[in-house]
């Protein structure tokens, strides 16, 4: 499988990372904020949606990089951000606008009712995969599955 690589301008595009990000796992201190150019980026080992379709025993994990620019604050809720060693799972990346213009709010939601706020000036996202792919036995599973 090649490795993924996602660019994200507006909410359609955002769902598509989002469906690709669906229970990926990172621990607390594989999150970063630089406030000075804007930029929130999170590693995550992100399970592989795209190749499970068929599959009974062995899926797929991918090291992978979330990114968005124009972030000009992170907000959480729900863990906390002391403790770096702390595994959470991401369940959906969504958006809402706020006013008119392309400004709102990037909410990133966790299993367990946690969520990381992000203020942004505009949706541009990024989502690449950085490393190979390992074997898993698991597949996260939702109610309703």
């Amino acid at each position: 499988m090649t490795s993924l690589k996602l660019l994200a301008l507006d909410n359609d595009d955002l769902s598509v990372i989002s469906a690709h990000m669906q229970d990926a796992v990172f621990r607390i201190s594989d999150m970063s904020f630089q406030m000075r150019p804007g930029l929130f980026s999170l590693a995550a080992n992100r399970f592989v949606w795209e190749d499970s379709a068929g599959r009974r025993k062995a899926y797929e994990r991918r090291r992978a990089l979330l990114s968005f620019k124009r972030v000009s604050a992170v907000r959480s809720i729900g863990f906390d951000r002391a403790n770096g060693d702390n595994v959470l799972s991401l369940l959906a990346v969504r958006y809402r606008a706020e006013g008119e213009g392309p400004e709102g709010v990037v909410e990133l939601v966790l299993s367990g009712g946690g969520m990381i706020a992000l203020d942004v000036e505009c949706i541009e996202a990024q989502l690449a995969d950085t490393g190979g792919a390992w074997e898993t036995s698991l597949k996260p599973g939702h109610p309703g599955d």
